[in-house]
């Protein structure tokens, strides 16, 4: 098993703005005052094609997909929240809160990675759980240790604990469990997605301890990734905000490892915290300020890892 890829699949967005049906739980998005939607797309498409430019320079394999003017998706570019690739050829496709979000779920998609020579065995559908009010948005609300087999996941609004644990034995993963929250004019609101104030690397853990509020869920968050031999590199909560949790570890060129951040999530990093982080990989970042503004995502959430074989 392997904890990172050197295959992302991304989707360059098309009608790109914020998602007023997302904004009622993810407190990072914001209203860009007298911007036209034009140039909000035209401004995320120009921070897409700079961040791909990027990670193809180190050797790390983009499959870029288009997204189609089929449908009204303004958050198509965070493909990770409504799809997951594994290693045994399994796809696994989620619930997702917003309704206008599950019109990103694309057939086509599936068959741009078979036609470019990935392995597709099964595909484990959670989707009818939206009937039910039911979500469990992907990597955003799962963390991965595919190494260790453990699953971390924040509930909230869009994750919630049965389907995790149903996700969990359908891919034999163990569940660790918490609630991570973040303080919304001055109230403890919690936190939308895991990947917001998480990242889990090969040999270390980005996470905001602040978060989970509670003592216990804290310690069992600690010690599960202290006893697989993670390195636990502590962040705030206005780092948090600076999308500092939202990274991703993934493999370049002979397999060198970088983690990828956004320009503001590295520049709200201390001099120390990125010592420590260069002790494991590089670090690669990029500015994606209106997509972070408006989308209320940050890198990791626009990179859907893909761990299938090659057929």
């Amino acid at each position: 098993m392997q904890q990172t890829t050197n295959t992302i699949l991304m989707i360059r967005p098309i009608g790109f703005r914020m998602n007023e049906q997302t904004a009622v739980n993810n407190y990072y998005q914001k209203v860009l005052d007298n911007t036209l939607p034009e140039t909000v797309n035209a401004k995320a498409q120009q921070e897409f094609d700079d961040y791909v430019a990027k990670l193809r320079a180190v050797g790390i394999n983009v499959v870029v997909v288009e997204d189609t003017k089929e449908f009204d998706t303004p958050d198509s570019i965070f493909p990770n929240n409504w799809i997951s690739f594994h290693e045994n050829g399994n796809v696994g496709l989620y619930p997702m809160f917003a309704e206008n979000r599950r019109l990103e779920r694309r057939e086509d998609v599936l068959e741009q990675l078979e036609t470019a020579g990935f392995k597709i065995n099964d595909i484990v559908d959670y989707t009818s759980a939206e009937d039910e009010d039911v979500f469990l948005e992907g990597t955003g609300s799962l963390l991965l240790d595919r190494v260790n087999r453990k699953a971390y996941c924040a509930l909230s609004p869009r994750a919630d604990e049965d389907l995790f644990i149903e996700f969990c034995e359908d891919f034999e993963y163990t569940p660790v469990i918490f609630t991570a929250n973040q303080t919304v004019e001055g109230k403890r609101k919690a936190i939308y997605h895991t990947n917001v104030m998480m990242c889990l690397g090969e040999t270390f853990a980005v996470i905001c301890l602040d978060c989970i509020d509670d003592k216990k869920e804290r310690k069992q968050v600690i010690k599960s990734l202290t006893d697989d031999g993670k390195e636990v590199i502590r962040i705030t909560e206005a780092q948090v905000n600076n999308f500092a949790g939202n990274m991703l570890q993934v493999k370049g060129k002979d397999d060198k490892l970088y983690l990828i951040m956004s320009q503001a999530a590295y520049d709200s990093l201390s001099e120390a915290q990125i010592k420590i982080i260069e002790k494991h990989c590089e670090i690669l970042s990029s500015s994606l300020d209106t997509i972070e503004a408006c989308g209320g995502g940050s890198a990791r959430c626009m990179m859907a890892e893909v761990f299938l074989p090659k057929g």
